[in-house]
């Protein structure tokens, strides 16, 4: 079996690579820009780039290693591929969720789905989501998915009073 140094996501962007690396390494901890390669002449027919220009910037978000190419306009990003943040507390999702949509898509999708400026689509979860959604009692994850589906920005108390049976305020 070959071996491999590890999966790292790459991220087609027209020309906005080295904003977004910038944007992203400024909002998360343990976070920074490893390299950025330039185009060059070579190509200059496929490419079609300017020599000097930005082709691709290697970051770190998190520990988490990624690649943003300036490819051009031929592929955009969409929500078929989203990068889930697991908060542990309240305060952690109101963080990410104003730091990532600033300047992004202000009609937030529902279940703590959101679109930053660059088109880049980001779950902001709690931690306990999956155990909440994943209970063995069904009237319990009912209830839970039910309040979650209501949802723009996770609520956490939200969601764990719904899952406890509290109606009163479950809607967020």
């Amino acid at each position: 079996m070959a071996t491999i140094r590890g999966i790292r996501p790459c991220l087609w962007f027209d020309s906005e690579a080295e904003q977004a690396a910038k944007f992203y390494t400024g909002i998360f901890s343990n976070s920074r820009i490893i390299a950025t390669t330039h185009y060059g002449e070579a190509g200059m027919a496929t490419h079609r780039r300017p020599p000097g220009s930005v082709m691709t910037v290697v970051f770190e978000l998190d520990g988490h290693e990624f690649t943003a190419l300036n490819g051009g306009p031929v592929f955009r990003l969409t929500e078929a591929v989203s990068f889930e943040v697991r908060c542990e507390t309240q305060d952690d999702i109101d963080h990410y969720w104003k730091k990532l949509t600033a300047g992004g898509d202000d009609r937030a999708q529902q279940c703590g789905w959101l679109k930053d400026k660059f088109g880049l689509s980001w779950q902001i979860v709690s931690e306990n989501m999956a155990e909440l959604l994943g209970d063995s009692d069904p009237e319990a994850a009912g209830r839970t998915m039910e309040t979650m589906l209501h949802m723009k920005k996770i609520d956490i108390a939200a969601l764990e009073r719904a899952h406890a049976g509290e109606t009163a305020g479950v809607h967020a």
